[in-house]
């Protein structure tokens, strides 16, 4: 009896091992590559349960989660404008080819992550030399990023790999370049003030000469009106005067003559020197006649 219940867990171990190895499961964080004498057969992207030949075959399996790559140490990137950034990246991918990935690596993620560094920064001094650093700081830095990951992954997919995202944690000035960088910033801001002052002293000259124009045309325009307004008024002054004599010229002699008479004897320190006899006292000569 114990013979017989020996064999049965002998038998039923053996049955258990080659269960073992008959047998395998991928998972849905997984991608499974079966190997037949180190050459790869068959390739298991689905999760299930799926059988292999025992001893004879073996199976590899590649993880297919998002993994990030955070380069060692900042890359020192220089510019269109000669400038030396350092500039701190870090990339985010997963194994999309678990065959190809396999032959290309042989499954090793350190030696995937090296061929990425040396992609990544490939791909950052081709997107930096053509930018300026106010480009690649500010103005165009989503471009960078866009171009950087497009270019990155094309060329991680020939290993099986898809570059799912590349972001620069930080842009940089190296130590050495900041002070001509300062300099330079310097240099420009001073530029573009004295462009700025030039601008506003030609502005002011126009908006100064442009006022003086419309000044001298007011005044102009003002002394035209005012001159048809005065002849105007003569005008009328003399189509009245002439009326008034045509009326009774006797009465407008001798209302010009009392005018002439005030006007002459207005001030008592004046002196006039005028013979008795002249027409100009004539209404003197006759101012009894007629009277009380």
């Amino acid at each position: 009896m114990n013979r017989n219940f020996a064999a049965i867990i002998i038998g039923a171990i053996v049955v258990l091992v080659v269960l073992n190895f008959t047998f395998y499961t991928v998972d849905q964080r997984k991608q499974a590559i079966v190997l037949q004498l180190g050459e790869i057969v068959d390739v298991q992207k689905k999760p299930g349960l799926y059988a292999k030949i025992p001893l004879y075959q073996n199976v590899v399996y590649v993880d297919n989660r998002v993994r990030t790559l955070d380069l060692p140490e900042p890359e020192l990137i220089i510019t269109s404008e000669k400038i030396n950034m350092l500039v701190d990246t870090f990339v985010k991918w997963r194994v999309i080819d678990a065959k190809q990935y396999f032959i290309s690596v042989s499954g090793d993620e350190r030696i995937a992550e090296q061929r990425l560094m040396n992609v990544v920064r490939d791909g950052l001094r081709a997107e930096f030399n053509k930018r300026t650093v106010d480009e690649v700081v500010s103005g165009q830095r989503e471009e960078v990023m866009k171009g950087l990951r497009q270019n990155v992954d094309r060329e991680a997919r020939a290993i099986g790999i898809e570059v799912v995202d590349v972001r620069l944690k930080r842009v940089d000035y190296s130590e050495k370049a900041e002070d001509s960088v300062f300099e330079r910033m310097r240099s420009e801001r001073l530029r573009v003030a004295n462009e700025r002052r030039s601008i506003g002293a030609a502005e002011k000259e126009k908006i100064q000469a442009d006022a003086e124009k419309q000044r001298d045309i007011l005044i102009a325009q003002a002394y035209r009106d005012a001159q048809r307004t005065k002849g105007e008024g003569d005008a009328k002054a003399t189509a009245t005067y002439a009326q008034a004599y045509s009326a009774n010229p006797e009465f407008y002699a001798f209302y010009r003559s009392l005018e002439a008479y005030k006007d002459s004897f207005k001030s008592k320190e004046d002196i006039l020197v005028v013979d008795p006899n002249s027409d100009f006292f004539r209404y003197f000569k006759h101012a009894g006649k007629g009277g009380k």
